[in-house]
């Protein structure tokens, strides 16, 4: 296999100037820049964050992803922490490895937004280089902790059926309406008017309550632990509990002991808003004003060897949306006044720091996002330089292919 750091997206073409003054702060994306710009985040860098404003674009998961290739082939990076369980990103981490079956069946697992043809492309991508290198490999790992997946539902219902089959329908009602919420969360199903009604929390504790009372639950081959987990994970979700801060504690810890544990450096991919170097004004919970994220706890314990990268674009077709032009007082705005299809920002130059620097607010376009309130759908944060150390735009965007 040839590793070139090619990916089978968009190229875009180089800038041939402008008379914006401006514009002479920013770069256009060419290959030859894609080069340049990760060897400038590399230098003296243990973890960068590279965030995106969207998960549904093809183009700003595909600057990541040739980020990302170069990272790995030119400055030594070999770990990929993604936000996923810590069970659900080991079995990606198996596939690319031992490689066996194919990325979309390694990825049926995964979280939602994971599973695209792109994220596959990626997987593949990583197993070729693991089989060149077999001594010096990528590692994938799952910044959240070990969490229910489809085959406990499963268990449960087995169960239930060889030990009290008469309960079976009842345990039922409770588990397959939750479970879709593997597929699409709670809070997106109730954003897009097709939750059932009632809060999967309370229907999980339900059925741990039937499971508790049937004969030798105590003793069956960890039914109840499983169980256990199916409530836990319904009740810490976005709609069991909201915004948590504890969470963003947690998942921080991962890549920091992680990252400590094995000497790797370390690339991150989640939104902007995890992976922003400051607290962020979350969309989710504006009245709870600025909380901390993930990078800006890794920023706390590693200085500027952590980088912050974000990527976003102007307007465009998610598929699961039609993205208008943003409001005039959102930095993708301000960014896209610059006539190129995509071009980038280094803030920690002082001189562009100077022009770019102050309150912003950047938008972000989630699984809830609704075009009508598109001037309402951004985060905030306090110091645009502080949060980002290099910022992406993309002029227009278009969708993920998804996995069936």
């Amino acid at each position: 296999m040839k590793n070139d750091t090619a990916a089978p997206y968009p190229s875009f073409p180089s800038h041939t100037g402008s008379s914006d003054p401006q514009q002479a702060d920013v770069g256009p994306l060419s290959d030859a820049t894609l080069d340049e710009l990760a060897e400038k985040i590399a230098a003296a860098t243990t973890i960068v964050g590279i965030g995106e404003s969207t998960r549904f674009s093809r183009e700003t998961f595909g600057v990541r992803d040739q980020l990302f290739r170069r990272l790995v082939q030119r400055h030594g990076f070999r770990a990929l922490a993604i936000q996923d369980s810590t069970s659900a990103a080991a079995g990606l981490d198996r596939y690319v490895h031992a490689g066996e079956g194919d990325a979309a069946s390694a990825l049926d697992g995964a979280w939602r937004p994971w599973r695209t043809a792109e994220m596959a492309a990626t997987l593949e991508w990583i197993r070729a280089f693991n089989r060149e290198h077999p001594n010096d490999p990528i590692r994938i790992f799952g910044v959240q902790p070990v969490q229910a997946q489809s085959e406990d539902y499963d268990a449960v219902l087995d169960h239930v059926r060889g030990s009290a089959p008469d309960r079976l329908a009842e345990v039922a009602s409770h588990l397959a309406p939750i479970r879709t919420a593997h597929h699409t969360a709670e809070h997106v199903q109730r954003a897009r008017g097709m939750h059932p009604g009632r809060p999967f929390a309370d229907h999980a504790r339900d059925a741990l309550a039937l499971i508790r009372s049937l004969p030798d639950a105590d003793h069956a081959d960890g039914i109840l632990a499983r169980m256990r987990m199916i409530v836990d994970f319904h009740e810490r979700s976005v709609a069991g509990r909201g915004f948590s801060t504890d969470d963003v504690a947690v998942w921080a810890g991962a890549i920091g002991d992680y990252q400590r544990r094995t000497g790797l450096r370390v690339v991150y991919w989640d939104g902007i808003g995890h992976t922003s170097a400051t607290a962020v004004t979350s969309p989710l919970a504006p009245e709870r004003g600025p909380q901390p994220s993930e990078g800006s706890l890794l920023r706390k314990w590693y200085g500027a060897q952590y980088v912050s990268v974000a990527i976003g674009f102007h307007h465009g077709d998610l598929g699961v949306a039609v993205v208008p032009e943003p409001a005039g007082d959102l930095i993708d705005a301000r960014l896209g006044e610059t006539d190129l299809p995509a071009h980038w920002l280094d803030l920690r130059c002082a001189a562009v720091r100077r022009r770019w620097d102050g309150p912003a607010k950047a938008r972000v376009i989630s699984g809830v996002y609704d075009p009508s309130r598109d001037a309402d759908e951004h985060l905030a944060v306090a110091s645009l330089a502080d949060a980002f150390d290099v910022l992406i735009h993309i002029r227009r965007v278009t969708p993920v292919r998804w996995l069936p």
